[in-house]
């Protein structure tokens, strides 16, 4: 090998980004002897996360090709790839690599060493013959601890093995081989790295020791003839550079063929025990064994319990590494989705974990962070109630699938009571809603929110906390009964043009019923080009709406459903080579832009697969059989050639260079593991004809027994004007008082001591029902514990029961 020179110039090289979002494919070993998982794109490693899931360590690795002379080959960017599961279910992949212009073919066999943290690609490069003197390399980009700069990276040994070391802080990989080395060296990304060396001479010329505290990239060539056939590349990580050797020696060491036997024969196993589901909807792959393991593959070993929502980084190639978190975080919501999943699918072991997690994550006051780390450091801060609803709803879905046992449930109590006082205390409006953007009456927020609140209070009468039992399914019903009021609109401009008599809104703005004139009532549509555009709230519409059917609030058939879903389909449904899939609502800006530019905090919003799978779970629901299976099929058939499903797929013209066709993944998240979870429990249900995670409590309080509250609540963040005749006006406070109240202006008073829930609510319920309509109630608080007077009278009109001020109006 030729001897280089100390250090590498051009620091600190180009500005860092991840890369293509655009998986093919996902992997770890089944066992705790290996603390990495690895991700494939274009025929290629990508990110490859060590020593915890939440952190990247490498940007890609690739292999590059020349005759050193005039020819110049990237594997990534100048080969069509092809990838299959040599056995199902596992992730193990076969790769071959055709080079566009026939010179060449690289078959590729990759897997997670199952004894120790080292990634293995058994390797066999055939070149033709009219490729004259080729001369193959690896090159292989780190960005160790989540980050492309401050890396350094060198030429070393370990052990008498020549090898390729990078390091950040105290994160470390060694790059080894089986065949001799012919040349080596590191540099710095864009100035001084082998693959700007390459382009231009089309063999090693700069041969660098050492590049240190910047974006580095390394390069190897491989004397691939000497291996007479495939080679073994090993790469080791480690918290040293000597652990990061070590491993990627003793992998080259025991060699290819037992990782893959053992690596193989886990999954295998793991895959016995699952429920027998398979449908090969799809020709060449298993769509149920693909989410299955993909779902496995993203949960963490280091810390039990915690799985993240994808790995992949959205847009990844157009973003700085500055941008730590992509979606190899933990999301409560998705975290719970992906439980329900591992529960459809026959795997409790995976999924009771899970639940201890949640258990230990759960913030003081009740509510789960937005999104954290996987240690339960808080990365985003927005509050959405529906995820801390979800982990309720999850719990109660766990009992009814045999996993928790009286006892356990029993000890999961002070996680529902926390998270169930803080829904009541906070709701029913949501500071974010699911897709994290606005705050307001969000119908999906509160059909998860008033379900947790029904599973809530039975498991508060399973251990006899009866008043708690009693506050929780009063303050469903009486947000059941709003639901209505508060996001459903009828004769708008958009109701007249599409025939229908109302129909429920996206989401409601949190202050609507302050909102006298209806041509105030706008919400905030974000990642515009222009920033926040304000919109009417009656124009905004969503497929969220159909969580009042899943979880079990309205019936499949109610006219208010049906018109929605005709609005729904008018403005958000797309139809594909695939079959239909719907945006998330109309004017959405979070995907590419009109030519295919990546997301850069604008865009247009773009279909996703996984509302697919909830229009097929409403199909279902609706009796809709034959609907519900086309649905499932083009679900998958949003899947990528690996069997990933993407967060959105491209809706408009092809635009080949951009790599965007009609119904194929956009740039967006892949594999997105909610998806995924959305998927496996479509086939469960489909299988049982009926909806999987449907919550029983719901279903026959409000769909059986169509139950309705007699009371209209009062709070200081919902100071309510009007009250329907009949009903018993609830005042909700957060500090015991005592009522001093009227409903005949003051020639008479009643004084009333509130009563604590034991949720940190203390109500009184004025006994109102009896009032006639134009009845002013009148009241004002004494606070014991201040021993102080409001000094405000509020005042509360009763109404007729069919008065139109009770309903939300908007323009």
């Amino acid at each position: 090998m030729h001897k280089p020179i100390p250090f590498a110039p051009g620091w600190p090289g180009i500005k860092p980004s991840w890369t293509s979002s655009d998986k093919t494919g996902v992997g770890t070993a089944l066992n705790q002897n290996t603390q990495i998982w690895f991700t494939l794109s274009h025929g290629i490693i990508n990110e490859i996360y060590f020593p915890r899931l939440d952190t990247p360590s490498t940007r890609d690795m690739e292999m590059l090709v020349t005759n050193g002379r005039d020819f110049f080959s990237e594997e990534k960017r100048h080969t069509h790839s092809e990838l299959t599961y040599p056995n199902e279910g596992v992730p193990l992949y076969q790769i071959v690599n055709r080079c566009k212009n026939h010179l060449y073919q690289i078959e590729k066999r990759i897997l997670a060493d199952p004894l120790r943290d080292s990634l293995l690609q058994r390797i066999n490069f055939i070149p033709e013959d009219t490729l004259d003197n080729p001369h193959l390399y690896v090159l292989l980009s780190p960005h160790l601890g989540n980050m492309g700069y401050d890396n350094t990276a060198w030429i070393g040994e370990y052990k008498g093995t020549p090898m390729l070391f990078a390091q950040r802080q105290h994160f470390c990989l060694a790059l080894a081989c089986s065949a001799p080395w012919l040349g080596l060296s590191v540099g710095f990304v864009g100035t001084s790295d082998g693959w700007q060396d390459l382009h231009r001479h089309k063999r090693m010329t700069m041969f660098h020791e050492r590049a240190e505290n910047g974006n580095v990239a390394l390069i190897g060539e491989i004397d691939w003839r000497t291996a007479n056939g495939p080679f073994l590349l090993s790469l080791g990580f480690g918290l040293s550079p000597f652990e990061a050797g070590n491993r990627a020696l003793a992998s080259l060491q025991d060699g290819y063929s037992w990782a893959e036997k053992k690596y193989v024969q886990e999954w295998l196993t793991w895959h016995d025990t699952l429920r027998p589901m398979d449908e090969h909807v799809v020709e060449g792959w298993n769509p149920y064994r693909v989410s299955a393991t993909v779902l496995r593959v993203h949960e963490s070993k280091r810390i039990m319990g915690s799985l993240i929502a994808s790995l992949s980084f959205p847009w990844g190639a157009s973003k700085s590494d500055n941008d730590m978190g992509g979606y190899h975080l933990t999301w409560p919501r998705d975290l719970s989705e992906s439980a329900g999943g591992l529960l459809a699918m026959g795997a409790p072991n995976d999924a009771w974990p899970i639940i201890h997690y949640l258990q230990s994550t759960q913030e003081n006051d009740g509510h789960w962070p937005q999104n954290m780390w996987l240690d339960g450091k808080p990365y985003w801060s927005g509050i959405q109630l529906d995820e801390t609803a979800f982990p309720i709803m999850l719990i109660d879905l766990a009992r009814r699938e045999g996993v928790l046992s009286d006892g356990e449930f029993r000890r999961l109590w002070p996680m529902v009571r926390k998270a169930a006082a803080f829904i009541a205390r906070n709701g029913p409006i949501t500071e974010q809603d699911r897709w994290e953007e606005d705050a307001g009456y969000s119908p999906f927020t509160l059909a998860v929110a008033i379900a947790a609140l029904l599973v809530a209070a039975e498991l508060a009468e399973r251990i006899n906390e009866h008043n708690i039992a009693s506050y929780l399914r009063e303050t469903a019903d009486v947000w059941n009964d709003g639901i209505d009021r508060w996001t459903y609109v009828q004769d708008t401009d958009l109701s007249r043009e599409i025939g229908v008599e109302g129909y429920y809104l996206r989401i409601a703005p949190p202050d609507i019923t302050k909102v006298s004139n209806p041509a105030l009532c706008f919400i905030p549509i974000k990642n515009q080009p222009s920033g926040i555009k304000l919109l009417p709230a009656s124009q905004i519409v969503s497929p969220d709406a159909l969580a009042l059917v899943r979880f079990g609030l309205r019936a499949p058939d109610d006219p208010r459903i049906l018109n929605t879903i005709k609005v729904i389909d008018k403005l958000l449904k797309v139809e594909t080579p695939h079959g239909p899939a719907w945006h998330r609502y109309n004017h959405d800006g979070y995907g590419e832009h009109e030519d295919g530019q990546p997301f850069d905090g604008s865009g247009i919003g773009r279909p996703w697969p996984l509302l697919t799978g909830e229009r097929a779970h409403y199909e279902l629901a609706a009796g809709n059989l034959d609907e519900a299976k086309r649905l499932q099929q083009t679900m998958a058939m949003f899947a990528n050639a690996g069997g990933m499903f993407p967060e959105q797929i491209w809706d408009a013209p092809d635009i080949p260079k951009k790599d965007l066709y009609l119904g194929a993944p956009s740039g967006s998240a892949m594999p997105l593991v909610w998806a995924h979870a959305e998927y496996v429990k479509l086939v469960r249900s489909m299988r049982e004809e009926r909806v999987f995670d449907a919550p029983p409590q719901t279903i026959d309080r409000y769909i059986v027994h169509k139950m309705v509250s007699p009371h209209s609540f009062w709070r200081f963040n919902f100071k309510r004007k009007i009250i329907p005749a009949g009903k018993i006006l609830r005042l909700e406070i957060f500090h015991e008082a005592m009522i001093h109240w009227t409903g005949d202006n003051w020639q008479s008073s009643q004084d009333m001591d509130t009563k604590n829930t034991g949720l940190g609510i203390h109500i009184a319920d004025l006994p109102t029902q009896n009032l006639e309509p134009g009845s002013k109630i009148q009241f004002t608080f004494y606070w014991i514990d201040s021993q102080r007077w409001e000094e405000i009278d509020y005042m509360v009109k009763v109404v007729e029961v069919g008065d139109k001020r009770l309903y939300i109006k908007h323009s």
